[in-house]
């Protein structure tokens, strides 16, 4: 990672400190996605769908009806 920060400080455009130019940023790119490709691979756990079909579900909505006295 090194490299791509000395790479950047050799390579920013003119004038604009601090902006990476399009190799690096496609370098960073690639680089992200291969670090999380294999979380993607890996899906939701059973356990997180099955809280999102409970939140799905008619009447999962989280609102309450007002007691009769106005209190929550």
């Amino acid at each position: 990672m090194k490299d791509v920060k000395s790479q950047a400080s050799k390579t920013a455009a003119p004038g604009k400190p601090g902006r990476l130019n399009t190799e690096i940023q496609s370098r960073i790119g690639h680089q992200l996605r291969a670090m999380y490709d294999d979380v993607v691979r890996q899906g939701v756990p059973d356990r997180f769908a099955e809280l999102i079909k409970k939140l799905d579900a008619p009447g999962a909505s989280g609102e309450q009806t007002a007691k009769p006295d106005g209190r929550d």
